[in-house]
Parts: structure tokens; sequence; C-alpha cells
């Protein structure tokens, strides 16, 4: 195993606990990884305006890999580095498609997520999961229809389109005729979601493009996940490491399993391994 310089991260069911918190036990030790010169890297399905201030203002975290690896930002330069967007037409037939089931749509512009203010009031029929539900409120734009959004950024592509589903057989409909669209990349952490991604995108391909413009090989690189949207990020680095919380195909293909998010299993994984 070759040393460590890249860790990506996962956020929700992976670095946060139940209640979206970093403990400070984990907050220690990814500043320790950072003081020994490692990048820690937060790799998520959440737009940046979606990943914590307390992370992104740990002294060292410089880079974050958001939409799915649709975009890698330098947070310190406010820049982007690389982004591959679902094109504007495709964009519109997606959101089209999840219209005609009872979903809470989002699209992505630029790093912020938008959904409609009916839907949000009515959240808890989407998200029953309480923190989660608290997140998306503090993180989303409302407005009162996205198709007045989408028109305003005409040709833009968006980062990617996000459902959540009332029924889940309707989801499997939907996810069914998005992929009539042709090739995309579909994939979802909650488990009643489609996350509708730009063809090639996934989080595994971002921590390699990440690590190329740096200089890093995959050998390189560490990634910690649980869900759906990590597989390939698991899968593609040089050490996977799948939370004990995680799916049992995450921890299948996983190099490495560590106990549950809500016991640090992060900072276990990272003081065993890279410390």
């Amino acid at each position: 195993m070759k040393k460590i310089k890249i860790i990506g991260l996962d956020l929700d069911g992976t670095l946060l606990n139940d209640k979206k918190e970093i403990t400070s036990r984990t907050k220690d030790v990814l500043t320790k990884a950072m003081a020994a010169g490692v990048i820690v890297l937060p790799a998520t399905g959440r737009p940046l305006s979606g990943v914590p201030e307390e992370l992104l203002e740990l002294p060292g975290i410089r880079y974050a890999l958001t939409a799915n690896g649709a975009r890698i930002v330098d947070t310190k330069e406010n820049k982007i580095l690389w982004e591959k967007l679902v094109p504007a037409d495709i964009s519109r037939r997606i959101l089209k498609i999840m219209e005609d089931y009872d979903t809470l749509r989002e699209i992505c512009y630029e790093g912020k997520s938008f959904a409609e203010a009916d839907n949000l009031r009515n959240i808890g029929k989407y998200i029953t999961d309480k923190p989660m539900a608290e997140y998306v409120l503090r993180t989303r734009t409302a407005v009162p229809d996205l198709w007045d959004k989408v028109e305003k950024m005409q040709d833009r592509g968006m980062d990617k389109v996000q459902g959540v589903f009332a029924v889940h057989e309707e989801k499997q409909e939907a996810h069914a005729r998005i992929m009539e669209l042709g090739e995309l990349s579909v994939s979802g952490a909650m488990g009643n979601n489609l996350e509708v991604n730009a063809p090639g995108i996934n989080k595994g391909a971002g921590l390699l493009k990440l690590g190329e413009l740096l200089g890093i090989e995959k050998e390189e690189i560490a990634a910690f996940g649980d869900g759906n949207n990590d597989l390939q990020m698991i899968e593609m680095a040089g050490f996977g490491v799948a939370m004990d919380n995680g799916l049992p195909e995450v921890k299948k293909i996983a190099d490495y399993i560590t106990d549950t998010n809500n016991e640090d299993g992060v900072a276990k994984a990272i003081e065993r391994f890279v410390l």
C-alpha cells in the first residue's frame, strides 16, 4: 500500500453522523492528516452550497468534489478546476419525466440547488429522516416555478437533476424512462431518489481527475463511502473504505470496512492506515 496523499470523503452516512454532525474526534483526525500533507477532499452528491461550512473552514481544506463528481472546485481560489454538466436540452427532458410523478424535484446550477417552494413545504412527504429534511430546507433555494429558473439560465447545463419520489414503483419507472434518453449517469444516495449526471460522471472518476490534475497516482488515493453513489469511488480508488452502515454492495467491493458513521469510523480508519 502506497502512502496516501488524497482522502476522498462522502458526507452523508460517512463523514457526518446521523445528526449531520462532524464529531470533534473526526475533526481532530482530519486536521492531523492535513498537517501531515494529506489532501482531505469532501466528495459528495451535494452541491457546493450544501457542504458544511465547518468542514470547509477546517485549516487545510482546499478542494471539493461536488454533485457526484460533476465539478471539482478550488474553494480557496473560488475557482472551478474541472466540470462536466448535463446539457440543457437533456436536463429539460429529465425534468419533464420527473414531473409525471409525485416528486420533490431539484435542479442544480453552479453549485446551488433549486426546488419549488410548494414541494419544500411538504418535504416530510418525500424525506422522512428529520436531519436530512432539515439539511435540505436549509440549503435549497426555494423558487415558485422550476421552469422559470430553467428559462432564465437559457442554455446553461445543470450540475445534476434530482428527484425524490414518494412512491418507489414510480422511481423505478422514471429510471427506465430516463435511461432511454441516452447514456447518462444515474445514482441515488437515499433509496427513494434519482440523481442524474452527465455521461461518465461519478465520484470515482472525479477523484482520479483531481489526482491527475495534482500529479497524484490512483494508488495514493483513498476513498470512504456508504451508498450507491459511492460505489465507483470505492472501487476506483487505490484504497477503498466502506462504512459498517454501508450498503452490502459497497462493503463487498471495499478493501476495508470501518466502524459506522456514528462511531467515528472515518477517524478510526485514517488513524490506522494514514496516520
